[in-house]
């Protein structure tokens, strides 16, 4: 502290700095409803997740501190739902109740400036941004210790939705119950792949106790506290909303254990995302069942120096032993050696299709 400034003098200077942030958070404001007039006689979306994404970097370049780089995101992120609000309510659907993992996904992508549409399953999710119930729908993809969510993938190959941008999420488990102490449990209740993610401490902690897979944590969590034999695994943020204690935390086997959310939309609703500079490309695809085929599908991508980040294969579910093949590459379709590789890539597929060009989450 500098000689002679006590504290309330300090606390003096945050009062007039405050109100200067808000005169200038208004400014903003007013600027944000001028472009949304703008954005409503052009017939613009009003969310532009690219346009957010250089938002955030240009400041975070600028930034000479002490505020932290990772501390800027989040506020900007927030001023900006604020203002789109102000432009017009975003509707985001998530798979619920209150407190899941998708529902912190989706706010921290987003902001919590929004219009939350909680689902019983990712289906719902899936049908509530396809029928306009929402703007957007925000599904979990793939998880760093189970790998890829097989119903969200097969969704997005049967639904007209595309993806318009990835976040990633830190997950952290936690044994959440009515009661502070693990004794007397009946049975732990949980989607199952947070079961999966947990397994390895629930066999050395509570072995032989039931184990229970429900619709979501958060439902989970919300049947824990009705019953005193039961508990959720949950965030804290599920501890919070349904008046639970927290036994024990971060049970998960993996203390790295993150999952990566797609965010997808109506293609005529919300259009693509222009190249950002760090983007990914996603795709489904099937070749015909013959000898070398998988090799031929992956020549192009090599031929063209794009780099390939992720290869997934399902069932076709024709009895023929045939797969869908779910692959990420780096960079976006109108990049020239993307665009060239993935012409080139059609001529030798059965099937193709583009499931969206999106900026990369900047945690992967």
């Amino acid at each position: 502290m500098s000689a002679g400034v006590d504290l309330s003098s300090l606390r003096t200077q945050i009062d007039t700095v405050d109100r200067e942030l808000l005169a200038l958070l208004n400014r903003r404001a007013a600027l944000a409803l001028e472009v949304g007039e703008i954005k409503r006689a052009e017939g613009s979306p009003v969310f532009r997740p690219e346009r957010e994404r250089q938002v955030i970097e240009g400041l975070q370049q600028a930034n000479t501190g002490p505020l932290r780089n990772d501390g800027v995101a989040p506020i900007w992120r927030e001023i900006m739902s604020a203002c789109r609000a102000l432009e017009q309510p975003t509707r985001v659907a998530y798979l619920g109740p209150a407190g899941t993992f998708s529902e912190q996904a989706a706010l921290g992508y987003f902001g919590s400036s929004v219009q939350r549409v909680p689902c019983p399953s990712i289906d719902e999710v899936f049908r509530a941004s396809s029928a306009g119930a929402a703007d957007f729908g925000v599904v979990p993809v793939e998880n760093s210790t189970e790998g890829v969510v097989a119903r969200s993938l097969d969704l997005l190959l049967q639904s007209p939705l595309a993806i318009v941008g990835e976040t990633s999420l830190l997950v952290r488990h936690n044994l959440l119950r009515l009661q502070p102490s693990a004794q007397g449990i009946a049975a732990v209740l949980a989607h199952p792949q947070a079961l999966a993610q947990c397994q390895g401490w629930l066999s050395q902690h509570l072995p032989g106790v039931e184990r229970r897979p429900v619709s979501s944590n958060a439902e989970g969590a919300r049947l824990a506290s009705l019953d005193t034999s039961l508990a959720g695994i949950a965030s804290d943020r599920a501890a919070a909303e349904f008046g639970l204690h927290v036994v024990h935390a971060g049970i998960q086997d993996d203390a790295h254990n993150r999952t990566r959310f797609a965010i997808v939309a109506m293609p005529d609703r919300q259009s693509a995302p222009r190249p950002s500079g760090h983007d990914c490309t996603s795709l489904v695809v099937s070749v015909p069942n013959r000898p070398g085929a998988v090799h031929d599908m992956l020549v192009p991508l090599k031929t063209n120096g794009v780099s390939m980040t992720r290869f997934e294969s399902r069932p076709a579910r024709s009895g023929q032993w045939e797969y869908y093949f779910y692959i990420d590459i780096a960079g976006h379709a109108e990049d020239a050696p993307v665009a060239t590789a993935l012409g080139e890539l059609k001529q030798v597929c059965a099937f193709f299709r583009l499931l969206g060009s999106y900026p990369a989450d900047a945690a992967a």
